[in-house]
């Protein structure tokens, strides 16, 4: 019997990468995609040739690595590099996400958590998926997280949100979603067993 396919996303600062963390304790292994394209835009990452070829040697710093304050900075201003980015690396990202699935199905998993920033937003990741959850707490809620965790600006926080599809769309997407709003970790960690036991684990 084949696996079921969770997807789990949320917003900057929703605790998703908390809940992933929780689940995986749990029992249910996590495919993270945005760990994966990190290390393929990483020193000699497999993205790094086709990105040196569309955008030139100056968005690569001296170790063979995506300069990501400088695309950064290009993606956000112009949505034609954004599309070419993703062009590259979303292909290499989905290769990479099958192989480890088809490793835990083939080790028996019941349920297989594919921890995905911009699901929503990237519209690939949905007919691959069998449920989608959505972790969401309040915008500023949001702002206030990533301000403590991360010392950012409230406009660099902003801009980052408004990169992001918004709360509404993300939750009309979702087959199941946790609000993580006012819960300490013992009471978020109590509502992820919840969802652990009801996919199996």
């Amino acid at each position: 019997m084949r696996p079921i396919r969770l997807g789990l996303t949320g917003g900057i600062g929703s605790g998703k990468s908390t809940v992933a963390r929780l689940l995986n304790g749990y029992g249910m292994p996590v495919i993270d995609a945005d760990a994966i394209s990190r290390s393929a835009t990483a020193a000699h990452g497999i993205a790094i040739p086709a990105i040196a070829a569309h955008f030139g040697a100056d968005f690569i710093t001296s170790e063979g690595a995506l300069d990501r304050v400088r695309m950064r900075e290009l993606v956000f201003s112009d949505e034609r590099a954004k599309a070419t980015l993703e062009g590259i690396v979303h292909p290499l990202v989905g290769q990479a996400v099958e192989l480890q699935s088809q490793h835990h199905a083939a080790a028996k998993a019941p349920c297989i958590l594919f921890d995905i920033p911009l699901l929503v937003e990237s519209g690939q990741w949905r007919k691959r998926l069998d449920r989608v959850m959505v972790v969401d707490c309040s915008e500023a809620t949001q702002m206030e997280r990533v301000k403590r965790r991360d010392n950012l600006p409230e406009a660099a926080i902003l801009r980052i949100m408004q990169s992001q599809t918004s709360r509404k769309n993300r939750n009309a997407a979702a087959d199941l979603i946790l609000f993580n709003e006012c819960l300490n970790l013992q009471q978020l960690a109590a509502q992820v067993r919840e969802i652990a036991t009801r996919f199996g684990l």
